[in-house]
């Protein structure tokens, strides 16, 4: 697969009244190829959306480079636009227009033919659950509603590569289960998505690359895989109890998991080091306590996530 959003010693520095600055973006650097889902993760601050307004042509870097499709995105930004679609967090649809006509006229600026525009909207209106809103006006919707038209908007186009901003924010969960049906088949069809989103589940079961960054910098990259390797041996442990009682939440409490959750019968904790330490204390346990279940599994998105950026 070749290249088709490439990154180089991105910077981006905000001036500040003390003249030090904000360097929201410090040296960034990573290529993206055709028909992958490639997640930017990151907390509050980060330069996520930084880094999103740079490669959408919206904001200018302070140094390095930015390609979409070969075209420098400084340089070039109207040859760059040209093969983006864009979902960014602040709505960006026509407020006083209906839902259709929202579709068409996305549709007309993309050079779209206007027998496929009808074809795509009859399509797009239905799977987004929009047929019975799309004579309103979208100032009459409500921000979920509007969230799910502008996400819509880009499944009329063909653009090959796809910008997606906190894309599900605000969707009921049968619509935001229908859109990332969608998003990974328009990525079997060879479209490139670009997805930011704080929804770690969402990230893990969609993208086939992930960068975290965090002030600025990439703290870590690659595949699930890769990740997990960089968790200093993390897993987790999911008990399902057959009378759970108040000493024997104590008991697991002291063997120091790094996190502890409960829900009626179940119990799910968070723990580093060898494996082999815990089942010696799970034997014991079971003559506390009967354990109907119990699994064990390698860390998930949100365990590495916490574990790289040292969150508490």
């Amino acid at each position: 697969m070749s290249s088709v959003i490439e990154v180089q010693n991105l910077m981006k520095l905000f001036p500040s009244k003390r003249g030090l600055g904000t360097r929201a973006l410090d040296g960034i650097s990573f290529e993206v190829k055709r028909g992958e889902i490639f997640g930017l993760l990151g907390p509050n601050g980060a330069g996520k959306s930084t880094l999103v307004r740079i490669l959408t042509t919206i904001t200018r870097p302070t140094s390095g480079t930015a390609r979409i499709m070969g075209h420098d995105v400084v340089h070039s930004p109207l040859e760059a636009r040209r093969h983006l679609a864009v979902v960014l967090q602040e709505t960006a649809v026509e407020m006083l227009l209906t839902v259709r006509d929202n579709l068409l006229i996305y549709g007309h600026l993309h050079h779209q033919p206007s027998a496929l525009i009808r074809q795509r909207m009859d399509s797009v209106l239905d799977r987004f659950g929009l047929r019975e809103k799309q004579h309103e006006k979208v100032n009459d919707l409500s921000v979920g509603m509007r969230r799910r038209l502008q996400v819509a908007k880009v499944f009329m186009v063909d653009s090959p590569v796809v910008f997606l901003d906190e894309a599900t924010t605000g969707m009921d969960p049968l619509i935001k289960r229908e859109t990332l049906t969608l998003i990974r088949e328009e990525a079997r069809r060879g479209r490139t998505i670009f997805l930011t989103t704080q929804l770690l589940d969402e990230a893990e079961a969609l993208c086939h690359r992930i960068i975290i960054i965090n002030q600025g910098r990439i703290v870590a990259s690659g595949d699930m895989e890769a990740l997990r390797s960089l968790a200093s041996r993390m897993f987790r442990v999911t008990l399902t109890l057959a009378h759970p009682t108040p000493a024997v939440y104590n008991t697991l409490r002291a063997w120091n998991p790094l996190s502890l959750d409960s829900e009626g019968n179940s119990v799910e904790m968070t723990f580093k080091g060898e494996e082999s330490h815990l089942l010696a204390k799970m034997a014991d346990l079971s003559s506390q306590c009967p354990i109907v279940r119990f699994e064990i599994r390698g860390a998930d998105l949100e365990d590495i996530f916490v574990e790289l950026l040292g969150a508490k």
